[in-house]
């Protein structure tokens, strides 16, 4: 498989800072009052996204969770517009009225978080057997969390791909929890990924927070598919710092294991390979830093200064896909 070239190491670099700090600046501005409902983040998470959309075409599909901010900025989606919804704005994907868990962009290929534990893997069949059928030679990628793993539809999902031998790939960004419990309450084996001998396809256990083994891993499972191979099943080994949602206590971790978690933060670590393998300089990774944040900053500005959704009787029907009664 080819190797990871310097011009796609520079850009996921990017596009981990940039879903680095849209996470910072959507927390900031919860605990500020300024978004309502739930928001889920993914900080610590960064290299799974990225790795994993760094592999993909435009036209290939991602389903996503409701932890799904980064895989959207990983695939292509506009910042902008998903602060905006984040802040309930008529300029948000879904004009505000969505928010967090159902950012979608159809057209990079994010089909949509989904607020549903382990609908994305279904989601993520439909979406392969339309590639399937009409020969665009398409892949999608189902993200889902190790909580989701054993519930019902996702062996549904599996066993189906196998079946058909979709092109899709399953992805488990194993964080540790499930909501509020950690992986050995729920999880009756050490990994996901051994369970993929059961429904003949490959599975394969990696460290989640090192971007290269995401990238090459991904390589190979998204070429199988494009081939006319099958699904496979791909689980990352990460962590989330954050809770289950902003504002959760985390009073279920060990004391000291988030900050022992963080030195191990994906992103130094791909710095160092940068440097190590292409010679790219820290002035050069601050600058990317410093770009991306403003970036953020100015997709801050654009969502506080967006107009509201329409709250005219016009306004409240319009996207309604049916309605009863009068006019």
């Amino acid at each position: 498989m080819p190797k990871l070239n310097e011009q796609t190491a520079l850009a996921m670099h990017r596009t981990m800072c940039r879903i680095r700090y849209f996470e910072e600046a959507a927390s900031a501005k919860y605990k500020d009052g300024d978004l309502p409902g739930f928001i889920h983040l993914s900080i610590g998470q960064e290299a799974c996204a990225v790795g994993v959309c760094a592999t993909l075409e435009v036209s290939d599909y991602i389903t996503s969770t409701h932890r799904g901010h980064g895989h959207c900025l990983a695939k292509g989606g506009d910042a902008k517009r998903m602060m905006a919804e984040l802040f309930a704005k008529e300029a948000g994907y879904s004009k505000g009225r969505g928010g967090s868990m159902h950012i979608a962009d159809v057209a990079v290929g994010m089909l949509g978080a989904n607020g549903i534990v382990g609908q994305s893997m279904p989601l993520g069949v439909g979406a392969a057997l339309t590639a399937q059928v009409k020969e665009t030679g398409a892949v999608a990628v189902a993200f889902f969390g190790e909580g989701a793993s054993g519930a019902g539809v996702a062996h549904e999902a599996m066993n189906m791909a196998s079946l058909w031998r979709l092109p899709l790939v399953f992805f488990c960004e194993a964080n540790r929890y499930a909501e509020l419990s950690p992986y050995e309450t729920h999880v009756p084996l050490a990994n996901i990924a051994d369970r993929a001998p059961a429904y003949d396809m490959p599975g394969v256990t990696i460290d989640g927070g090192d971007v290269v083994a995401v990238y090459e891993t991904m390589t190979e499972a998204v070429a199988r598919a494009r081939a006319g191979q099958g699904p496979s099943l791909v689980e990352a080994k990460t962590y989330r710092w954050h809770g289950h949602y902003e504002g959760d206590p985390q009073v279920y971790k060990p004391e000291g294991e988030t900050e022992a978690e963080k030195l191990r933060d994906p992103i130094p670590r791909f710095e160092a390979v940068l440097k190590e393998s292409f010679g790219v300089t820290s002035a050069a990774l601050e600058v990317a830093h410093a770009e991306e944040k403003t970036a953020i900053n100015a997709a801050v500005l654009f969502a506080e200064q967006a107009p509201d959704p329409d709250p005219s009787p016009a306004g409240l029907i319009a996207n309604v896909y049916a309605q009863t009664g009068g006019a």
